[in-house]
């Protein structure tokens, strides 16, 4: 099986799926849980980027995260990323062993490249069309590929140009953040368009908009659709799958890597 699994550990108290919120109480057991599980990456977040949520202030963002971030990483032999765009939290995180960042922008506020360049770490870049607050009113695209394509390609080369190396670089196309339901699909359908950027690729789709959209569905009903969307993000060459329930996905994929050989 070559996509990796990142486990959510989300230290937020609004993120849309409420079972995937810890407390800084339990962070260490359900950290040791995913890893357990099968996960070869945790992503802990401390900001919901949910539609609608509301900015975190740094300061809260990095009292929520860092004591968990200290408090795990003594017992974790996998890879612990960031789900932050706050130069300031990326900056701790990496001197307190996460050794990755997940950015829903994808780098673009003010310190974030230059801490990403500083580490020489992951980083996943995202797309989205504005922010949380205002992301799903009345999203547009005159075309959703070309422009994904074109910022996705320009905040690369806005990495390379401050000496981030291409091999640390990982694209996410940004299922549900400024996105419709129709948006979502010629994304999916069209996962290899981006190939060419040459990167590594995270799809995020777990118990999302579009899968309660195709099932009609409540969040807490949507692992199986969630399982059949992750498997065929896999099939399509997806290098990361970002997931709430990382046993279910964790089973599904090694059945799937081990049939087709």
């Amino acid at each position: 099986m070559n996509a990796k699994i990142m486990g959510i550990l989300n230290l937020t108290p609004d993120s849309f799926y409420p079972n995937a919120r810890v407390t800084i109480d339990a962070v260490l057991e359900r950290a040791i849980d995913l890893q357990a599980e099968g996960a070869d990456i945790v992503d802990l977040g401390g900001e919901s980027t949910r539609p609608y949520a509301s900015f975190v202030e740094s300061e809260l963002e990095i009292k929520r995260v860092l004591p968990a971030l200290k408090k795990i990483t003594p017992h974790l032999s996998i890879s612990i990323s960031i789900d932050t765009s706050n130069a300031n939290l990326m900056q701790l995180a990496l001197a307190n062993g996460a050794n990755m960042i997940n950015d829903v922008r994808a780098l673009q506020l003010p310190g974030a490249i230059e801490v990403v360049a500083e580490h020489q770490c992951d980083v996943c870049l995202m797309h989205m069309q504005n922010d949380p607050s205002t992301m799903q009113i009345n999203p547009h695209y005159a075309d959703i590929l070309t422009e994904v394509y074109a910022f996705l390609s320009e905040r690369i080369e806005a990495c390379l140009a401050r000496g981030i190396n291409l091999s640390n670089i990982i694209i996410d196309v940004g299922f549900g953040f400024g996105k419709t339901f129709e948006n979502n699909l010629t994304l999916f359908r069209n996962l290899d368009y981006f190939n060419s950027l040459g990167c590594r690729m995270l799809v995020g789709l777990s118990r999302k908009g579009i899968i309660g959209n195709i099932l009609q569905l409540p969040i807490e009903d949507r692992l199986y659709g969630s399982l059949g969307a992750q498997v065929l993000a896999y099939i399509k060459g997806a290098d990361i799958i970002r997931v709430h329930d990382v046993l279910a996905t964790a089973q599904a994929l090694k059945v799937v890597a081990v049939l087709r050989g």
